[in-house]
């Protein structure tokens, strides 16, 4: 029992350090599509009672910095655009394969492949940044909402996502048949799934955190057309020969599809299709990650190391996305015949991602930080090398933000 004095001494603390509303219903564990909602709630229960330690502390106020950074910016749009790709409306997603460049000295035809290296020509396609802006905003501010109760935070993730996904005249079709065209040859590629596959299930995340908390500004009716919007884009993703062609795929794209996939599906109360797509996983596993943890569709790159990291990235956030909703397929643990495994390859890049090794494959760009969140994945689920090496990977550009989004993420 708590006694009046101290009732009212904690509502005013709380106001105090969180600034805003602690309304009841922030008292929940979000219905999240990966991020582990009981988590989330254990970790806003710490910080409203003193009770964080110093890394959650750190982590919560390095992230509402970052909120509070993007409270003036935005909101963001496909119809933003100035240059529209070769046969796409103004409502179509449209960006270049990034890799792609003019053989000729002057420009022009035909575009050749150079790996790793990214065309500048791209930029001019803003759909491609502007969407990495949607993503990130709409997550940081719906995390921000969660552990402060400040509306403002609400406010502005639902203005973004409201700009991008429901109002008539700015939203995005349901499509990425535009994504990633490659000049001269075609007007959009299977491979351009990877702009949206690579990040938004945070995007999931950050409207299941507004609907679970009934957050202000996110609507009933935000919700209708934002779930309408999904299943319209399932249908594509799972039915359209661009959506199947990447599922498909050997190397990063196929996985990451299989995650947008499942993610999407388990968001939309389809839980017999996320759990099939999980359990196929297992088949990637064997196929792709060697019993050494090696995966060598990634190591053929010009950026290894950046690639293997990132592939787990959809690894592990998959994994997480099977644990939810009575789904319950291990991916975590799952080993292969020859003994492969998720945690295998994690393992893998320990060594260079503690610079205890010299990472022995072509990299272009040796970046150990990008590690540094399946690594933190691994240690959480009990993998003792990764307990070990993770207090010594580099925290990411951003920041350590894992204390409070336990996830690790692609953008």
């Amino acid at each position: 029992m708590q006694y009046p004095l101290v009732a009212l001494f904690t509502t005013i603390l709380n106001s105090l350090l969180f600034g805003g509303n602690t309304s009841t219903s922030l008292d929940v564990a979000p219905k999240t599509v990966v991020l582990d909602g009981s988590k989330l709630l254990d970790a806003r229960t710490k910080l409203v009672n003193n009770k964080a330690d110093a890394d959650l502390q750190a982590a919560f106020k390095h992230l509402k910095s970052q909120a509070n950074h993007l409270l003036d910016k935005g909101p963001w749009s496909v119809t933003d655009k100035k240059v529209h790709g070769p046969g796409a409306g103004i409502h179509d997603y449209t960006s270049q394969a990034p890799y792609y460049w003019s053989s000729k000295p002057d420009g022009g035809c035909p575009y050749v492949v150079r790996d790793g290296k990214r065309n500048p020509e791209a930029r001019k396609y803003t759909d491609h940044s502007e969407r990495a802006y949607m993503f990130n905003s709409s997550y940081t501010l719906s995390l921000a909402w969660y552990y402060t109760g400040d509306e403002k935070y609400a406010r502005k993730a639902a203005d973004v996502l409201r700009n991008w996904f429901i109002l008539k005249d700015k939203r995005m079709n349901p499509n990425l048949d535009h994504a990633q065209f490659i000049p001269c040859q075609n007007t959009g590629s299977s491979g351009g799934i990877i702009d949206w596959s690579e990040g938004y299930t945070t995007v999931l995340d950050a409207v299941a955190i507004l609907e679970s908390t009934k957050a202000p500004g996110w609507t009933d009716h935000d919700v209708t057309v934002f779930k309408k919007w999904n299943t319209d884009f399932l249908h594509w993703l799972d039915n359209s020969d661009f959506g199947k062609k990447e599922s498909a795929a050997t190397n990063n794209h196929g996985i990451f599809a299989l995650q947008l996939r499942a993610g999407i599906a388990l968001f939309l109360g389809k839980a017999s299709q996320a759990k099939r797509i999980a359990e196929g996983a297992k088949q990637r596993v064997n196929k792709y990650i060697s019993p050494s943890g090696a995966q060598p569709q990634e190591l053929s790159r010009t950026r290894s190391f950046h690639y293997s990291a990132f592939t787990l990235v959809a690894y592990t956030r998959l994994a997480m996305i099977a644990t939810h909703r009575g789904l319950k397929v291990d991916l975590w643990r799952y080993k292969g015949p020859k003994g492969q495994s998720i945690q295998k390859a994690v393992e893998y890049l320990i060594p260079a991602a503690t610079k205890e090794k010299k990472w022995n494959h072509k990299e272009l760009d040796f970046t150990p930080s990008e590690a540094n969140g399946v690594i933190h994945w691994a240690a959480d689920v009990g993998n003792a090398k990764a307990k070990k090496a993770v207090g010594r990977v580099p925290a990411p550009p951003s920041g350590d933000l894992w204390p409070v989004h336990p996830a690790p993420d692609a953008f």
